[in-house]
């Protein structure tokens, strides 16, 4: 199962009905990826992101929005460079521009050999008008010496690949094409 995708209408959002929802999404935040201090907050980092309950295509333009450099790592594999964005800053992001998502582990399974294991995540986003789910697969050694447990890394890897899918991030695959 690589990958999967629902959408489901709703006439209404479960969670607009709800007076603290109400009062959240009536604020307006600037939000800034950025690390620098507050005095350079004027500068093109700095995002207005609405509250909760907005329209999915509002967010998904949020999410397919490039990420600063800054923000972007580089991890060397067998001598091949592969740049990415850590789960814990993907997961801020998602707070930031998608705040009632949701995430879960579905599967793990572990190789018939041992040697590996795999981990199956789904991402979903709650719009005012639609739900829509990612789900996507991350693969880990079980004798990698890296930092963390195989399962941990698996769970990343898919947590990351699957809010690519929504367009987070996806800019990293492409920019040998621009």
């Amino acid at each position: 199962m690589a990958s999967s995708i629902a959408i489901k209408t709703m006439a209404t959002s479960p969670f607009t009905r709800s007076p603290l929802t109400k009062s959240l999404s009536s604020l307006v935040r600037l939000v800034s990826y950025s690390t620098k201090s507050d005095s350079d907050s004027d500068s093109d980092d700095a995002i207005p992101t609405p509250g909760i309950s907005r329209p999915l295509s509002d967010i998904l333009k949020e999410l397919n929005k490039k990420v600063p450099d800054s923000l972007v790592k580089l991890r060397i594999e067998d001598d091949f460079k592969m740049k990415y964005i850590p789960w814990h800053i993907v997961n801020r992001i998602m707070n930031l521009h998608a705040p009632e998502w949701s995430g879960e582990v579905r599967n793990i399974t572990y190789s018939a050999d041992g040697k590996s294991v795999s981990v199956v995540y789904r991402v979903t986003l709650y719009g005012t008008d639609v739900e829509l789910y990612r789900e996507s697969t991350g693969t880990a050694s079980v004798d990698d010496p890296g930092y963390g447990d195989p399962v941990q890394k698996a769970e990343a890897m898919a947590f990351r690949r699957a809010c690519a899918r929504f367009g987070l991030g996806l800019h990293l695959y492409h920019e040998d094409l621009l």
